[in-house]
């Protein structure tokens, strides 16, 4: 029996145009849009669907425009295939995108997560402002040589590690510009097949973005939350939890801590998932998991 699973991208998946098909053909998409610019205050989904790419590329739009965006995906399925929908057992998004799994399952309404991603957009785009920061992708290599080139490539008195352990032969590390540089000339001497500067604002999931660790905790602890009606995967320990006070907590620590999305996608496959839905802009998360099994099919929900 076929056993469904939802996967939602996270930031780094935006690209101008997201959106505008749905919101102009399914009224229940163009609704996620009018809402939204109620909470936000500014109209998201002109940024969305005109740009400009400098304006939605940073993390405080990007963020929201990404959540909503893939919700306006998921009412295309729910629009067309509802079976599809009652029929999703467990469900994972990356970093941003756990978030939306989190509003999808049921823990938190539409407007009080979209509030949330806000908040933690402008705090992590406040805490990338104060430190010269990226973070770079590096291929062909594996887990053990990747921590050896983060501890030689760091330097004195900078931070640099792995935020993302994303598929086998594919993590992300993250730090201060000068050791991420680094990182990416010893990657590259050591026979990666790349190693390659990401376009985002900061050092994600580092203890860079301590600064807006606080800020988060105080948004989360606001907002009212219910246990998942099907399981969400943590980014944190690649684990379910039913708690609320155990999500808000990890969504604290996923800050700064590395996203073990590998990890989540061996929960799903140890447990005999076979049928994945990315549900959000672009097609990362389904190449991703075929870099893992080639036989799953992995439908990639257009926006």
């Amino acid at each position: 029996m076929t056993k469904i699973a939802f996967l939602f991208p996270g930031q780094g998946a935006q690209t101008v145009g997201m959106g505008q098909r749905l919101a102009e053909s399914l009224p229940a998409a163009r609704d996620l849009f009018d809402r939204a610019q109620a909470v936000l205050g500014y109209d998201l989904a002109e940024l969305c669907f005109q740009g400009p790419a400098e304006d939605l590329d940073t993390t405080a739009i990007s963020q929201p425009g990404l959540f909503v965006t893939s919700l306006a995906a998921l009412e295309t399925l729910r629009d067309q295939t509802p079976e599809v929908v009652l029929a999703c057992e467990a469900v994972a998004g990356l970093s941003l995108g756990e978030y939306t799994a989190l509003v999808f399952a049921g823990v938190m309404d539409f407007e009080a997560g979209l509030r949330l991603v806000q908040q933690r957009g402008q705090a992590m785009q406040e805490a990338a402002d104060r430190q010269p920061s990226g973070m770079v992708s590096i291929l062909g290599l594996q887990r053990e040589q990747v921590e050896s080139i983060c501890d030689r490539a760091r330097q004195p008195g900078e931070v640099l590690g792995i935020a993302n352990f994303l598929c086998p032969g594919n993590i992300v590390v993250s730090g201060h510009n000068a050791s991420c540089e680094k990182a990416a000339e010893i990657a590259e001497a050591e026979g990666a097949m790349k190693a390659m500067p990401l376009a985002v604002a900061g050092a994600f999931h580092t203890e860079l973005m301590e600064p807006s660790r606080n800020k988060l905790a105080g948004a989360l602890s606001e907002v009212s939350m219910r246990s998942p009606a099907i399981p969400v995967i943590s980014n944190v320990d690649a684990q379910p939890h039913d708690n609320p006070e155990e999500i808000r907590e990890l969504l604290v620590r996923q800050l700064v801590g590395p996203v073990l999305w590998e990890d989540s996608m061996r929960w799903f496959l140890g447990r005999g998932f076979d049928s994945f839905y990315e549900v959000g802009p672009g097609r990362v998360l389904r190449g991703l998991l075929r870099r893992m099994d080639r036989s799953l099919p992995c439908e990639n929900i257009a926006c």
